[in-house]
């Protein structure tokens, strides 16, 4: 089975129901353990009010999920402290294979993947931090400083010599890539050529109604979204308010928590729910973590 890639796109405003720094930051830290945790690819911030400029919160989404996403021992060199992360301590950890516990050299086994940032450049060699005692080494001298790549251990000595890889060709769940999307909601669905568009909706149809259909879709899908509406509109109003309708926008508008005790389901809920009820699916198991 091919193995697919799944995003999310979730809106800038999604925070803006939170009024305090700190809890804006626990409400995008519980986005990003949701999207962990169900393997997702992909994080897109999308505009959802149109005429107005979001880049601010869309910023700020981006940045605390990017942040999360970055392996500990990385995060120093990556990111400088700005006020949007004055409150990054109280992020949950991932706990991802790509957030290894492992910090000595003496446990790297060959074959084993590390994210890394590039250090220094020898006559020979670039110098790398994989989170380790001491820098590792590789043979490509095309790599900027500063820049995080994703590497494979090739020998375990002094020093450690590592090869560039694909993290999307890592045969483990390596984490999700973060994008901030500047055309409005309907329009950045045209223009991305997903196999598979999937709006979540109280207004949808409930999941166990178009489950035949849904896993028949998903069968020859090799790229896959699932869209989620802000705090004050659901999707239905973000695609009126771009002169759109919503059915026209996706494949399936689908209600994943039928018959709501609440009368409304945070972002970050719905996210949970959602990737939760889509995870039963077995045409859309990536493997093994």
């Amino acid at each position: 089975m091919a193995k697919k890639r799944l995003s999310i796109a979730i809106p800038s405003s999604v925070v803006s129901d939170t009024p305090h720094l700190r809890e804006k930051t626990a409400k995008v830290g519980l986005i990003g353990r949701a999207a962990a945790i169900f393997r997702v690819d992909e994080i897109i911030v999308y505009p959802d009010i149109p005429g107005t400029n979001q880049n601010s919160e869309a910023n700020f989404v981006a940045t605390l999920l990017s942040y999360l996403e970055t392996p500990q021992y990385l995060r120093k060199r990556l990111f400088k402290l700005t006020p949007n992360l004055q409150y990054a301590g109280i992020l949950p950890p991932l706990r991802t294979p790509h957030h290894p516990l492992n910090r000595r050299i003496k446990d790297l086994r060959p074959g084993e993947f590390r994210e890394a940032v590039t250090l220094s450049e020898t006559e020979k060699h670039v110098l790398l931090d994989i989170g380790v005692e001491q820098p590792a080494m590789i043979r490509d001298k095309n790599l900027p400083s500063g820049k995080r790549v994703t590497v494979k251990v090739v020998r375990v000595g002094k020093p450690v010599e590592v090869e560039l890889a694909n993290r999307f060709e890592v045969p483990l769940y390596w984490g999700y890539t973060v994008g901030v999307e500047n055309l409005p909601f309907g329009s950045f669905l045209g223009k991305r050529d997903f196999d598979l568009k999937v709006a979540t909706s109280r207004y949808g149809s409930a999941f166990v109604d178009v489950a035949g259909a849904f896993r028949e879709r998903l069968k020859g899908a090799n790229t896959v979204v699932v869209a989620f509406g802000a705090p004050g509109q659901g999707l239905g109003d973000i695609a009126k308010r771009e002169g759109r309708r919503l059915n026209e926008l996706v494949d399936f508008v689908v209600n994943t928590i039928p018959g709501q005790g609440t009368e409304t389901v945070r972002t970050e809920e719905a996210v949970l729910a959602s990737l939760a009820i889509f995870n039963i699916l077995p045409e859309l198991k990536n493997g093994p973590l």
